[in-house]
């Protein structure tokens, strides 16, 4: 059986849902529902960076992944980690995962500051992911919470985390990718 990991912070982690609506696991659903033989396995930890992310990887990587989601960064802009020390985090993480994995497909999520915060920071937080998208040739979700930032009806009272329903738009964004991968290798 092959084996989709999904490493990510509280957004990949479900936070404050049942592990069942979070959206690796609406993943898990849908390929059993298409007839794909995959595992997903779902390490996401609320609060984590790009930093703790990179700490914990090799952990994770001692057996074989077929599929690596990487959905992180959220959290290094909320807490105005330099935009270039979020980049080399998450190149270390795609250099580990292609040196112990190197069959392994790689999708990268990207993330976004709402565009209230002025300043460059943004917008070179912004262009990070794509960068690294295209530098590493690695398949590419550009904001993982599209539709879903902001959005009242889409999110917990606290206004950050998917509630229910917006785990379902960001299982799709990230179907919307990984499908095409699993057409190739299926």
């Amino acid at each position: 059986m092959k084996t989709i990991l999904f490493f990510g912070d509280s957004l990949t982690a479900g936070y404050g849902l049942p592990a069942s609506q979070a959206y690796p696991s609406l993943i898990q659903a849908k390929l059993k529902e298409d007839g794909y033989d995959y595992t997903v396995i779902n390490a996401g930890i609320s609060g984590d960076t790009t930093a703790s992310g990179l700490y914990r990887l090799d952990r994770w990587l001692g057996k074989p992944v077929d599929i690596f989601v990487l959905a992180l960064g959220a959290n290094d802009g909320l807490r105005g980690i330099p935009a270039r020390e979020t980049s080399q985090n998450l190149q270390q993480m795609i250099d580990k995962v292609k040196h112990k994995s190197p069959e392994a497909q790689i999708i990268l999520s990207g993330m976004e500051i709402p565009d209230i915060v002025p300043g460059r920071y943004a917008a070179e937080f912004r262009v990070l992911f794509r960068e690294l998208a295209i530098k590493n040739n690695v398949s590419f979700v550009p904001f993982l919470l599209e539709g879903v930032a902001g959005m009242r009806h889409l999110n917990l009272p606290d206004g950050v985390h998917p509630n229910a329903e917006g785990q379902k738009l960001l299982a799709r964004h990230t179907w919307a990718v990984l499908e095409g991968l699993l057409k190739k290798d299926a």
